[in-house]
């Protein structure tokens, strides 16, 4: 059955929108072009067409198909090939993010930005600037969530006094990539921490900048070995908001032998995926989220978007 639904904006052409009911497809004529067939049945709206909300259904559909993933053998077997060859290959290092070399997987970014749009924090913590992308990509998502904050109050296009931001950590800050973020037109919401992200003297002056009531995550992305990951977890993890998350990256390391990673200090056995199974047996505060990684099937970070739920 062919359903056409014609609707009138006031101005312009009477655009007719036709969809074939088998199909679920929509295509669009305006007036003046062939009649719809007789027997069509034809809707006029002249204001607006109300649909269905099928919106829980599709949540619910995205789901199922997650669950499908997981036992998809092929699907499974195409995603670790790719990843193999992808480490390889330093994929990573070919994204930008407004500017500024990211070093992330696309598809990890995406869950980022899905974690902070839904959690709203106020801060985060990142170990490993690098050459400043992914403080970037933080800073211009708490942008957006003060953009929305203002907007929802009635204050669209208002700065926000206090606004949220995040703090940087990293060993050695070049003076190219320090310039690259300073110069940056959000480096307002980004303060960066020269030092050991272990020493309690750094993990002093970033609890300064938190405030108690503000709302935090945190993502370690610097050394990759066990040892010092277990440190970061123990010292920056119970700063992370219940409900909020700590995001540790690499965890990749662990699937894959050490030929993959050739010259570096980590391995198999040695890498945050072991130090995450360390701090887990200790803290129940934390859970893994593993639907988050079970849907992007490339990710660097499986089994490493660890939920505060205590």
């Amino acid at each position: 059955m062919v359903v056409a639904i014609s609707c009138a904006s006031g101005r312009g052409p009477i655009i007719r929108r036709t969809r074939r009911a088998s199909s679920g497809c929509w295509t669009r004529r305006e007036r003046g072009s062939r009649p719809f067939s007789p027997k069509s049945t034809e809707f006029c709206c002249y204001g607006h067409f109300t649909m269905k909300d099928d919106r829980e259904s599709f949540i619910a559909e995205r789901a199922a198909r997650v669950e499908d993933y997981r036992d998809d053998g092929p699907l499974q077997e195409a995603a670790e090939g790719f990843m193999r060859e992808s480490l390889r290959a330093r994929y990573s290092y070919q994204f930008d993010w407004l500017g500024l070399p990211i070093i992330q997987y696309p598809q990890d970014v995406f869950a980022l930005q899905e974690i902070i749009w839904t959690t709203r924090p106020d801060v985060i913590i990142e170990t490993g600037i690098a050459r400043g992308g992914s403080l970037i990509f933080s800073a211009s998502m708490l942008a957006l969530l003060d953009l929305t904050d203002a907007e929802r109050a009635g204050h669209a296009g208002v700065p926000v006094a206090d606004r949220r931001r995040v703090v940087g950590i990293d060993l050695d800050i070049r003076a190219h990539n320090r310039q690259a973020v300073e110069t940056h037109p959000l480096a307002g919401r980004i303060e960066m921490v020269e030092g050991d992200s272990t020493d309690p003297a750094v993990l002093d002056e970033v609890r300064r900048s938190i405030r108690s009531e503000q709302r935090v995550m945190v993502c370690l992305d610097s050394s990759h070995t066990h040892d010092h990951v277990v440190k970061e977890l123990d010292l920056y993890a119970p700063l992370v908001t219940p409900g909020c998350y700590c995001a540790v990256f690499d965890t990749v390391i662990e699937e894959f032998e050490t030929a993959v990673f050739p010259g570096r200090p980590w391995s198999q056995g040695n890498n945050p995926m072991t130090a995450v199974r360390d701090f887990l047996a200790r803290d129940s505060r934390f859970e893994i989220d593993a639907s988050i990684s079970d849907k992007l099937l490339l990710t660097v970070a499986r089994g490493g978007f660890l939920k505060r739920v205590a």
